[in-house]
């Protein structure tokens, strides 16, 4: 399997669905909006279509892979080669016009990631990795940063919109790193987040109750930028533990897993 071949299909199908989601943001409808379980989960027409778009390109490169989406456009399948996706990572952002959003596919073999594409349209970055390629933005080269310690870190996370069982443990998390870093950030995109890590934008980023197609892509291309990922308990149970910790790399990561499971697990 070329995985380099195939990562850059997948980036130009994923540039189509990028270029809908741009088309409809000019002119979307709120009264369109649809709710999930939460009020504040959102949903829209532009996240199922764009995930159809996805879909069909992504049957032409491996008609054999299987699907795990966001919106279950398609049939949900455990195959040896599986396509995790999400159309439009961000829908809130979108839906409010604020233009921090993103379009992120990643292709995972035997429970492993390989490759992962995520597209930021709003600022016409393609962010892509596959394994043994190296991490990319558009034709540069990227590389995670190298802090010294997690004092000299920017931090990305994600703020919870709805299971608040575990709110206290994050805020305290939160109050620690507040006092012991250069700053905590919120974009609203999980897979901006992890592609800004491996470009060296953020310095690391964590979040919980997160969903695996949220941070699929984001993984390979972070590793292969030099980055690490670990869950909340420094395991492998990254993808589909709902809870995930991504660095720049082993100092920061161990720094940040200590805080994060001592404050989580007490």
């Amino acid at each position: 399997m070329n995985l380099q071949n195939i990562t850059l299909k997948v980036a130009a199908v994923v540039d189509d669905a990028g270029k809908f989601i741009q088309k409809e943001l000019k002119h979307f409808d709120k009264s369109k909006i649809e709710h999930k379980a939460h009020v504040s989960d959102l949903v829209s027409y532009v996240d199922k279509e764009a995930e159809k778009i996805l879909v069909d390109g992504l049957r032409r490169i491996l008609p054999e892979a299987g699907f795990i989406t966001e919106e279950e456009t398609v049939k949900q399948e455990n195959k040896s080669l599986m396509w995790l996706i999400d159309p439009l990572d961000g829908t809130t952002n979108f839906l409010h016009q604020v233009p921090l959003f993103s379009t992120s596919v990643g292709l995972m073999e035997d429970g492993k990631m390989v490759s992962g594409v995520i597209l930021d349209t709003n600022r016409d970055e393609c962010f892509y990795g596959y394994k043994g390629g190296g991490a990319w933005c558009n034709d540069d080269r990227i590389h995670v940063s190298q802090p010294k310690s997690l004092q000299e870190c920017m931090i990305a996370t994600g703020i919870p919109f709805y299971n608040f069982e575990k709110l206290d443990a994050y805020i305290d998390i939160l109050k620690i790193l507040m006092k012991n870093s250069h700053g905590l950030r919120r974009c609203g995109s999980a897979a901006i987040d992890m592609a800004w890590v491996a470009a060296g934008r953020f310095d690391a980023y964590f979040e919980y109750n997160i969903q695996s197609y949220d941070i699929a892509a984001g993984c390979i291309i972070l590793q292969e930028a030099g980055g690490k990922v670990s869950d909340f308990k420094a395991g492998k149970d990254y993808i589909f533990g709902r809870n995930i910790i991504a660095t720049c790399g082993d100092t920061i990561h161990e720094e940040l897993q200590q805080i994060i499971e001592k404050e989580w697990f007490k």
